[in-house]
């Protein structure tokens, strides 16, 4: 139960760091001409936020001042859609994005987190770095700049009772993203009514009971604290969450091109280390969180085999309105590739 779960060792707690802590960021950085402004859901302390911190002194230190980023964590800007009005408003010029939030800039991103598709982190990696140009390129069509693909994590159901299969679902209040037409979709077609919230309410809404069931990646689950409100973890991946930092190319303009190419030289560099380390610390996740005292639910085959075809569903069913067919089948394809290559190998 919640209130007996045990001590977590150091490892566990330096996971678990920023909802533990909430650090000052007193730290003194050198002046830059141009301070792009970027938000973000990742909590202070985070391995994200080390890591873009990192990013942002060494693009001063390299581009002698001329650019700097200055990192809004926490969600302190608000839900992503908030982030994205001010955005546009230039009160912002970027933003550390979810696959929801990416969404918004370019529907066809969400081709890479259809529901129970990928089923290892290789598999996802081969098919982003295949068509990497072409995901880009949307972004680019839509005014912005990518500074680098950073993973979530594969995304699990959290719950107050166990879910085994689709009709467990039908017991529990789920939450949906607001906002999020491929979740609500394959949430439709298990035949779920939904709660639609922004991810910002979702600590209080389990705490009152308005929902006891909510989808996130293990290692969010425990910076965000939500498994002091759940009991229970399906041991079944849904999708898996691809996140970007993004700025607009409006504001990215503003640096010459040479000063453009050192930063997206360097933050190439440190999006590789930040998931690279984004994957030891999801391994451990799962531990962590049953040392927490969160249950694995285990799922039978034969419910494996209905999720997977509520899946297959859901990608059908929005092919041509999220993304074009012709860009799910590219996927399909890359996939098939790499599953036929056999396990180790990334790239067909």
């Amino acid at each position: 139960m919640i209130g007996s779960r045990t001590m977590v060792p150091p490892l566990a707690a330096l996971l678990a760091l920023a909802a533990l802590v909430s650090p000052s960021r007193a730290v003194v950085r050198p002046h830059a001409k141009v301070e792009f402004k970027i938000a973000t859901l990742a909590p202070e302390g985070s391995t994200w936020m080390q890591i873009m911190d990192q990013l942002d002194t060494q693009i001063r230190e390299k581009t002698a001042g001329e650019a700097g980023l200055k990192i809004y964590p926490g969600g302190v800007q608000g839900d992503e859609s908030v982030v994205l009005r001010k955005i546009r408003a230039g009160q912002l010029h970027g933003g550390g994005f979810t696959g929801v939030g990416l969404g918004e800039i370019a529907p066809g991103l969400r081709v890479m987190e259809v529901p129970f598709l990928f089923r290892t982190l290789d598999e996802v990696h081969a098919v982003r770095d295949t068509l990497g140009p072409v995901l880009e390129q949307m972004l680019w069509g839509a005014g912005w700049e990518l500074l680098g693909w950073s993973d979530v994590g594969f995304v699990y159901l959290f719950t107050k009772q166990p879910i085994r299969g689709t009709a467990d679902l039908h017991k529990v209040r789920m939450w949906l993203w607001e906002g999020d037409p491929l979740a609500e979709t394959l949430l439709k077609t298990v035949g779920v009514s939904p709660v639609p919230l922004p991810i910002t309410d979702v600590v209080t809404s389990l705490q009152t009971g308005l929902i006891d069931a909510v989808y996130t990646s293990p290692l969010a689950c425990i910076a965000l604290q939500w498994f002091t409100r759940v009991s229970y973890m399906t041991d079944f991946p849904v999708t898996h969450a691809t996140g970007a930092v993004v700025i607009s190319s409006k504001a990215f303009e503003q640096l010459s091109p040479a000063v453009q190419a050192t930063v997206k030289d360097l933050a190439k560099k440190c999006f590789a280390q930040l998931n690279e380390e984004t994957a030891k610390e999801s391994a451990q996740s799962i531990q962590v969180l049953q040392q927490k005292g969160i249950q694995l639910v285990t799922v039978s085959d034969q419910e494996k085999a209905s999720f997977e075809e509520a899946g297959r569903a859901v990608r059908e069913r929005l092919a041509n309105s999220l993304y074009s067919q012709d860009l799910l089948d590219q996927v399909l394809r890359v996939l098939a590739r790499v599953r036929a290559a056999g396990p180790g190998s990334r790239h067909p």
